[in-house]
């Protein structure tokens, strides 16, 4: 038996009857990802010791005919902008390259208290700034579905990780798309929570009022019994909303008859033809499956990439301002005096990307440009929020596509850096708003060489039940295998 393909239920059943032990499972994820993840190279590094340490919990807890705990023997990669003690925690970046983190994020300790198994971390944009994981600091992720093209980003590896069978399910993190965007090109799901649904102590920031720690998962059930378990509210995270968390496994009945699905116009300009044909097939899917289907409107769509790139940028300068060569991370070796060691361990320190947006950040923050660009960036957000509320009060939940464009080739767009901001058009609305949204896969391209189309479903804030719902029963009416 491929113990690499199995969803956690399957597991959890191996576990309970006996068939297999979690040290098995575990040691299978190893071999495969030794075995296989040259080519694919999503993992930055692995920690075996405890992987097989917290499988021996596991195995030892059923030997003495303890109950199984939700994710027993589950293995999870861990995006490497989440921290994980004992394990480097490199963000995809030479800045960072030796750093050991001191604790765990409280998302890892929640998986492993829940008997989950931490593989490694996983390869991503450097500090989650990026669209394909090319701009790691390391080396590139492929597509498994595809070698030839990206994963997508920032969370690629994570993405390419479960797509791979190189773990069941992963944590990624999701600023404006950084887990749905992947999900879509890798062929999986991927979901972000409302903002302050899953804590985000122990995530290095890039943008705190955007950054998200979210799952992935080859189904809609493992998702859910994920962000289960990584919910909640956090002492340790002021941000994390104290609100009880729903049972999202038990919100998956399959029946969706009567749900208002809103379809934006706004979302449907300029898209690839081939895209729009699934997505369409699948807005016709919710229909037969019972869904009342609404036209709406977003009109403040078009303001949403300039909008999210001002705000996120501005953050970014100011989170990534602690990356100085003094207290941790990297140093430069030569340098005169403090001012140009600050200058020389950033300049070697940062890829092109990082600075890039660092430098815009700081610029719409200085002094005579802070009204102009980061305040209005704001008032703008607040009218996309607007938005959505006005129109979550006549539907239950908005269909787009994940991204206007299939999974492209790796090198395509590392030199156009505005073509691959507009890749995240379709996902930094809901980012800048904080409600939730799932990708889910909705067919392969018609045309050669048919690649991985992706839906986005969103929900109002902290109305994850209801979402994980509607696309569970779009996976089990055959949404995933749309053609």
């Amino acid at each position: 038996m491929d113990f690499t393909t199995l969803s956690i239920s399957q597991i959890r059943e191996l576990l309970k009857t006996r068939e297999a032990s979690a040290v098995e499972i575990a040691h299978a994820h190893l071999a495969s990802i030794e075995d296989k993840d040259k080519e694919v190279r999503a993992y930055l590094s692995l920690c075996p010791e405890r992987a097989l340490a917290q499988a021996k919990k596991v195995d030892a807890v059923i030997a003495a005919g303890g109950d199984l705990a939700p994710l027993a023997g589950v293995p999870v990669a861990v995006k490497d902008v989440i921290l994980t003690r004992g394990t480097r925690t490199t963000c995809a970046s030479q800045i960072l390259e030796n750093f050991v983190a001191p604790y765990d994020a409280t998302a890892v300790q929640r998986l492993e208290n829940a008997g989950a198994v931490i593989i490694g971390k996983t390869n991503c944009d450097e500090f989650a700034m990026g669209s394909s994981t090319e701009n790691s600091s390391f080396f590139p992720t492929r597509n498994p579905r595809d070698l030839t093209r990206v994963p997508g980003g920032s969370s690629g590896g994570s993405a390419a990780a479960v797509a791979a069978n190189f773990a069941t399910v992963a944590l990624g993190s999701d600023t404006g798309g950084s887990i749905r965007q992947p999900a879509a090109f890798c062929d999986i799901v991927g979901m972000m929570g409302t903002y302050g649904r899953v804590s985000r102590y122990g995530l290095v920031a890039f943008a705190s009022s955007l950054d998200h720690i979210g799952p992935f998962g080859r189904s809609v059930k493992d998702v859910a019994l994920v962000l289960q378990t990584i919910a909640g509210p956090d002492p340790l995270d002021s941000t994390a909303a104290a609100l009880p968390v729903d049972d999202y496994v038990g919100a998956l009945s399959g029946d969706i008859r009567g749900i208002r699905v809103g379809v934006p116009t706004e979302f449907l300009k300029g898209l690839n033809p081939d895209i729009g044909g699934n997505i369409q097939k699948g807005i016709d899917l919710f229909s037969t499956l019972g869904c009342q289907i609404v036209p709406i409107s977003l009109p403040h769509t078009d303001y949403a990439i300039g909008c999210y790139y001002i705000i996120c940028t501005a953050e970014a300068s100011s989170n990534l301002a602690r990356y100085d060569g003094v207290r941790y991370g990297f140093r430069s070796p030569q340098h005169d005096d403090l001012r140009d060691m600050y200058r020389k361990s950033r300049n070697l320190g940062f890829g092109a990307e990082v600075k890039r947006r660092i430098m815009l950040g700081t610029y719409v923050l200085s002094s005579g440009y802070y009204d102009a660009y980061y305040l209005k960036g704001q008032k703008v957000r607040t009218l996309i929020t607007r938005d959505f509320v006005e129109a979550f009060d006549e539907v239950d939940v908005i269909v787009t596509p994940t991204s206007p464009i299939p999974p492209f080739k790796l090198g395509e767009k590392v030199n156009d850096p505005l073509q691959m901001y507009l890749a995240d058009i379709y996902t930094v609305t809901a980012s800048l708003a904080g409600i939730p949204g799932i990708s889910v896969p909705c067919g392969k391209t018609p045309s050669e060489p048919h690649l991985p189309v992706g839906m986005q479903i969103l929900a109002n804030h902290f109305d994850e039940a209801r979402l994980l719902r509607v696309a569970d029963a779009f996976e089990k009416a055959g949404g995933f295998q749309i053609s």
